[in-house]
């Protein structure tokens, strides 16, 4: 329990090469995070523009003929009230 094994050993290791290993290496890595999530940013608002463009440019629905001759057929039967008021 005292003493860390190879593993605990690596990853200490590895922390400190981290760290303290020049070059900047965690600045170089937060700004290539940075630069991954903007990208990501872009890409979500670049697909949320084609899919409105794409639900703007789909065709409206012409009506059916059914509902053309329900229409004729009622603004017929109007007129035809219309005259049996009138004439009394």
């Amino acid at each position: 329990m005292g003493s860390f094994s190879v593993w605990h050993w690596l990853i200490v290791l590895a922390v400190v090469l981290l760290l303290f290993g020049g070059g900047g290496k965690i600045p170089k890595l937060m700004k290539d995070m940075g630069s991954g999530i903007n990208a990501f940013k872009k890409g979500l608002k670049e697909e949320e523009k084609k899919k409105a463009e794409a639900e703007s440019e789909t065709p409206k629905a012409i009506k059916s003929d059914e509902a053309t001759t329900a229409d004729a057929s009622s603004s017929e039967s109007e007129s035809e009230t219309e005259k049996k008021a009138a004439n009394g």
